[in-house]
């Protein structure tokens, strides 16, 4: 088996410090010696991690394929638009011109609108009005990933036709997985297998062995809910349609792995109570600037809790075996809400398909932590009783614990799947029901329900 090379099996160090001289004395052969057997993606670590004016200088050495895939997949935000806009307009626009029109959409979206019409400029009309079609769209959106660049035939055609329509577009279209059969309108008909093009008579209509479409978006559709339908459906590719059904462009599986890796990220950042805007490869400054605002909020949630416990000072005073069942309660009572959230939130993630039912999601976790609740109480319960006796403290403190703790675990069950399903229901990202908040409700809940009960009984 041929050994595959990559970045992450060498000396990145090295690498780079061998790319940098090869780049300051301009020698090109070797640079393409050095690089031949790189992935553009590892390419792209290395000027990820040199400073802009090494980068360009490298991104200028390197063949025109390489530098324009390279280029793509460089991570997107300020440092690639800076990269990028650091080119003259016509070394911008070759390196366009190389790429799919998408991810060339992606990259003159990260330019300034004055630097952008320049690059535009450069390039043939055609480019540039499909480039500009894109841009119309939202980034989060199917258009906004979508490309234009697809292989299509008349359902009015023989097959034998199609076949030859088929390899002149296929020498223009790069990864084609599917073929589309269009209305004279360019309305989406469906779609046609190629072994069944190449076995059928040459003289059969396509319109005969066209198979419906499994599942197609409009250009406004979320990009996570394509990329729900790509990986339920198990689609190489999906049609992206306008409303009368007009096809417009297609988005396939490798781009939507880039979005459930951004989704990913985002619901991850938004469940820990973090902005989504934060750069993992930002800068510690940025790092703080980003979460600062999250722990002044977390602090001004933990001050309800707090404000209880100073609300009931008198009775922990008079009984301090209430200070040590405190924490137990309201800890048990965030992990239990903690569980729910989770769930619900990969729940309502991965989503559910046209002939599921939705099972009621609040009442299962609400009745999950009814029991679990239960069970856990009558432990703690039993223990504070032990240690009431032994502490000659009443011995009704045990009931007080499992009053408390069994209703802060059942709370705890029901916002944890609330929450984030009355945010999905009103059109917000479920994961924003983040732990900061849920950890709050839990603890104020908890802390009052125990002082509160035990001011009535003890």
């Amino acid at each position: 088996m041929e050994k595959i090379k990559t970045m992450q099996k060498r000396d990145s160090t090295s690498v780079r410090e061998r790319l940098s001289g090869l780049v300051e004395a301009s020698d090109v052969v070797a640079l393409e010696s050095l690089l031949e057997d790189f992935h553009p993606s590892d390419v792209a670590d290395v000027i990820e991690a040199l400073d802009c004016e090494m980068g360009v200088k490298l991104l200028r050495a390197l063949p025109a394929r390489l530098a324009s895939e390279t280029l793509a997949e460089i991570e997107e935000g300020e440092a690639r638009s800076q990269l990028f806009s650091s080119l003259d307009p016509e070394e911008a626009a070759g390196l366009l011109r190389k790429i799919s029109d998408d991810d060339a959409a992606d990259l003159v979206g990260e330019l300034s609108s004055h630097y952008r019409d320049k690059v535009l400029a450069e390039m043939s009309n055609q480019k540039a009005i499909e480039i500009k079609g894109l841009l119309k769209y939202g980034e989060d959106t199917a258009g906004g990933i979508m490309t234009t660049s697809l292989v299509s035939v008349l359902g009015a055609v023989t097959a034998g036709e199609a076949i030859e329509i088929i390899r002149n577009k296929g020498r223009e279209v790069e990864d084609f997985y599917t073929v589309f059969v269009v209305d004279s309108q360019n309305c989406l008909l469906g779609t046609v297998p190629l072994d069944d093009l190449l076995v059928a008579d040459v003289d059969e209509s396509v319109e005969n062995i066209v198979e419906p479409v499994v599942a197609s978006v409009l250009p406004d559709s979320d990009q996570e809910d394509v990329g729900h339908l790509i990986s339920r459906y198990n689609l190489a590719s999906i049609p992206v349609v306008t409303g009368d059904g007009v096809l417009l462009g297609r988005i396939t599986f490798d781009d939507v792995i880039d979005v459930i890796e951004s989704e990913t990220t985002e619901d991850l950042f938004l469940f820990s109570g973090l902005s989504d805007d934060e750069d993992i490869k930002g800068s510690p400054l940025d790092a703080v600037q980003a979460r600062l605002p999250w722990l002044f909020l977390n602090t001004m949630t933990a001050s309800l809790a707090a404000a209880v416990v100073w609300w009931f000072r008198d009775e922990i005073a008079s009984a301090t075996l209430l200070a040590v069942v405190m924490p137990v309660v309201a800890g048990l009572g965030g992990n239990a809400g903690q569980q729910a959230l989770a769930v619900t939130v990969r729940s309502l993630a991965t989503g559910s398909g046209p002939l599921e039912t939705t099972e009621p999601r609040v009442r299962k976790e609400l009745l999950v932590a009814f029991v679990n609740g239960a069970a856990i109480a009558v432990v703690v319960s039993t223990a504070a009783t032990v240690l009431a006796i032994n502490m000659g403290v009443s011995v009704r403190l045990g009931v007080v614990v499992l009053l408390a703790m069994w209703g802060n675990i059942a709370m705890a069950g029901f916002a944890g799947s609330f929450i984030p399903t009355f945010l999905e229901k009103h059109g917000y990202d479920p994961a924003v029901a983040s732990t900061v908040f849920l950890t709050a409700l839990t603890d104020l809940t908890g802390f009052l329900l125990l002082l509160g009960i035990a001011t009535l009984m003890l």
